[in-house]
């Protein structure tokens, strides 16, 4: 089982879903970006609003086919990039 996120990490995925999506700008929630077969870390996480996390269907929501999202959308690692700048550049 996976420890509970430290302060440190609650922190900053508090301030990753407060960006908004990373790709409609809708209030957010933080979705942890895949790894190889085990979760990524609290830090590996980006901005998705419902719509695109899980509810958007096929294409539109990641959890709803990854690729054919990504092919839409970017990959989870570009928009980890993003997310990461967003936040060293200080936007909200």
């Amino acid at each position: 089982m996976k420890k509970p996120p430290t302060k440190a990490e609650n922190d900053h995925m508090g301030e990753v879903a407060a960006l908004g999506c990373i790709i409609c700008g809708k209030p957010a929630h933080v979705h942890h970006i895949a790894g190889h077969g085990m979760r990524a870390s609290h830090y590996e996480t980006i901005p998705l609003c419902p719509f695109h996390h899980m509810d958007g269907g096929f294409g539109e929501a990641v959890h709803q086919g990854r690729r054919t999202w990504e092919s839409n959308h970017g990959t989870e690692k570009d928009m980890l990039s993003k997310t990461l700048k967003l936040l060293k550049d200080g936007v909200r």
